[in-house]
């Protein structure tokens, strides 16, 4: 046994020097070789989808290294590592099978977190597995495997939904543990408070009285000198005490302009692992998913129609939003021909892009005026609109939520994350889906009704 922790160390050493850094440590880091008999090499893998991105991706390397320091030809099998092996590493965890089975715990100090982004959920393909293994491997042990965990892609391909997957399984298994997920607007905005009301202090502990702080959209801090400090500072006090720290971004932590230099090292000292554009098989995923979420499942030859046409990866869920809106209509299923003709107006979609003439159009549909939503009544029916259009002008055309507060009469901007919120939540509970679906598709230009 010891020959063979002696020979992988020395396998490892070499493959480590011929594969990037973000492959190493997610791939091969906490593998074993637990055998060599009859030119089989048996290795030990953490878990299956590991297993299989080491097969696809990297077979070759690893025999080839194998057979060099054996002078064997060698066959080469994974298996996962054992369920006893699993309970020694940490003994108060529980069986596997137990903590896979679990009925998901209601979420209720995070309110900034959907329920319905979770692992499970979350389509994995090429593009992005990488980036999930990673995501599934902190949310196991926060704090110990990547410190921290840099997620970096372009918009709509999923790092939101991995960031707060991590959430929500780590409150599910570590209800106790203390967690805070957060835009860097509303870090930015945390600490321009802080400083006007002289208030730091509580600033402070909030964000560094915590072991898994979560931001996203990290680059638009950049510039921002007082805020890159206070995040400076706070990311050495969370790591000192091993708090785990994600952060998300739209590009690697060395392209980020105007970012300290010692924010960016920091940033690059753990895991950057980076999530592509979704390729073919991933896009139909992604609809297949979305459209079991809203309650109105497509065909997969539906799914393949709209996945060929749509490359966008946030553009997918406009055209499936339309395609159901007109079938619930229309009172017809979501075939394929009426997906072609949904394509084919492709171009007319969303054009009502200014934030009035959404609010209008919104308004239109509620048959209510702007200036009742724009204004301080609060009855149940007014609020109700002004968070649809809060969510619409937040998810749809990609206002902060500043910027929504202003459009909607000067509104703070925690009373618009709040209404955000709050459709997610409705959203994701099942409820309400079919009255925003209506909203969407009138705000896209055709009354459907």
């Amino acid at each position: 046994m010891e020959e063979n922790s002696k020979l992988w160390k020395k396998i490892l050493g070499e493959i480590e020097t011929g594969v990037s850094k973000a492959n190493y440590l997610t791939l091969f880091r906490r593998t074993s070789l637990i055998s060599f008999e009859k030119e089989v090499a048996t290795i030990a893998v953490p878990s299956a989808m590991i297993i299989d991105l080491l097969r696809k991706r990297f077979y070759d390397v690893i025999k080839k290294t194998v057979d060099k320091h054996t002078g064997i030809d060698t066959k080469i099998i994974f298996i996962p590592k054992t369920i006893e092996a699993e309970k020694n590493k940490s003994a108060e965890s529980g069986p596997l099978f137990v903590q896979e089975e679990r009925t998901p715990t209601t979420i209720g100090h995070l309110p900034r977190v959907r329920k319905d982004y979770t692992f499970q959920n979350f389509a994995v393909s090429s593009s992005n597995q990488l980036a999930y293994v990673s995501a599934q491997t902190v949310a196991k042990k926060i704090g110990e495997s990547y410190n921290p965990l840099f997620i970096y892609g372009p918009v709509g391909v999923g790092k939101t939904h991995l960031m707060q997957s991590i959430a929500n399984e780590v409150y599910q298994n570590f209800p106790h543990k203390k967690i805070s997920y957060i835009t860097s607007e509303e870090f930015t905005n945390e600490v321009v408070e802080a400083i006007r009301s002289n208030d730091t202090a509580r600033m402070k502990k909030r964000f560094r009285d915590v072991e898994l702080l979560i931001i996203d959209d990290i680059q638009f801090i950049a510039g921002k000198e007082r805020v890159q400090e206070e995040l400076f500072h706070t990311f050495n006090t969370l790591v000192d005490k091993d708090s785990q720290i994600v952060l998300s971004s739209d590009r690697h932590p060395s392209e980020i302009k105007n970012m300290e230099k010692r924010l960016s090292s920091r940033f690059a000292g753990g895991l950057a692992v980076d999530i592509s554009a979704p390729d073919f098989e991933l896009r139909t995923a992604i609809l297949l998913i979305k459209a079991k979420k809203y309650n109105h499942p497509v065909s997969i030859e539906v799914a393949k129609k709209l996945a060929e046409k749509v490359q966008d990866a946030r553009g997918l869920e406009g055209i499936l939003l339309r395609l159901i809106t007109i079938a619930q209509a229309q009172g017809v299923e979501a075939t394929t021909e009426l997906a072609e003709q949904v394509l084919g107006n492709k171009e007319e979609e969303f054009v009502n892009n200014h934030p009035d003439d959404v609010i209008k159009s919104i308004c239109s549909f509620y048959k209510t005026k702007p200036t009742l939503i724009k204004g301080g009544k609060r009855d149940a029916s007014l609020v109700k609109i002004r968070q649809i259009a809060m969510y619409l002008l937040k998810k749809d055309y990609g206002l902060t939520f500043v910027e929504i507060g202003n459009v909607l009469g000067g509104r703070d901007h925690t009373t618009v994350m709040h209404g955000v919120g709050k459709i997610e939540t409705l959203l994701s509970q099942g409820t309400f889906a079919s009255e925003v679906l209506k909203v969407r598709g009138y705000v896209g230009g055709k009354n459907v009704d």
